[in-house]
């Protein structure tokens, strides 16, 4: 990244990327830095984050900030920009750059850009960092592109655009629901749901989520869940419910099981069983 040396001259500074390579225009960032200051710099995309611990100050815009912990930093693309540390053990965030196209294609929306560069909102910020760490461990697609509608939908009251235009009528989706329910087992993509209702990828989403108010892998992982239990009921071991369901293994499926159903599916089964 633009601004950011390869390597940190004090070992209290580090700063670690990930790029996503099913989902180009995304660049994620994780630092502590408490030492080092950054010379003017810009990214040519949207710059979204959170300061988890400490406070940075900045220039930007031919002012000086401070984001403090639980704060949001919002910054347009191509924007001229510093950063050091406002506190004595530096400070800890979360970034996410998106590129302008991309956001545009997801949200369908044109011309983006950010009036305020921090906004103290614990709760948003609270929800964007959780959601950034989502995205850096996440390697399904589908996954991803939900995880990021969610997060653009989290800073978007912060946001001006200009709407892509009047929405289609809501759309019913009952088949789709039919459609995760028969090919829970496989991967599935984006482009191939929306292609059951003949819209664009990130337009179907948008719609879906609106109508159930959940995105498109949501709710498939709510359907493998669902088979899981049953599966698991009729005495299948856990390993072989795994991949019957379509999710990656065994611990997959004890992380998922646990995060919706509070128990195991190993426990669950025993009780189920008696």
């Amino acid at each position: 990244m633009q601004g950011v040396p390869v390597q940190f001259s004090d070992k209290k500074d580090n700063a670690q990327f990930r790029h996503l390579p099913q989902l180009p225009g995304v660049e994620l960032y994780h630092a502590h830095i408490s030492r080092y200051a950054f010379e003017p710099h810009t990214h040519e995309a949207f710059g979204i984050g959170t300061v988890t611990r400490g406070a940075e100050r900045f220039r930007y815009r031919g002012v000086q900030h401070v984001a403090a912990r639980d704060s949001l930093v919002l910054m347009n693309p191509d924007e001229l920009h510093t950063g050091e540390a406002a506190t004595e053990d530096g400070w800890q965030y979360r970034m996410i750059y998106l590129e302008p196209d991309l956001v545009e294609r997801v949200t369908g929306s044109r011309n983006w850009s950010f009036s305020e560069v921090v906004k103290h909102d614990p709760q948003r910020a609270g929800d964007i960092s959780q959601l950034i760490k989502q995205l850096w461990s996440e390697n399904d697609l589908l996954a991803q592109q939900g995880l990021l509608l969610n997060l653009i939908e989290t800073f978007r009251p912060y946001a001006q655009h200009q709407s892509g235009g009047a929405q289609d009528p809501a759309h019913r989706f009952e088949h789709i629901r039919d459609y995760l329910h028969d090919n829970y087992m496989h991967p599935v993509m984006l482009d191939e749901l929306a292609a059951v209702v003949s819209l664009s990828p990130y337009h179907f989403q948008r719609m879906f989520k609106a109508h159930y108010h959940v995105t498109p892998h949501q709710m498939l992982m709510a359907i493998r869940l669902w088979h899981a239990k049953r599966l698991l009921t009729s005495g299948m071991p856990a390993v072989h419910v795994a991949a019957a369901c379509g999710l990656t293994d065994q611990a997959h499926l004890t992380h998922a099981f646990s995060q919706r159903y509070g128990i195991t599916p190993v426990r669950y089964q025993k009780q189920v069983a008696r």
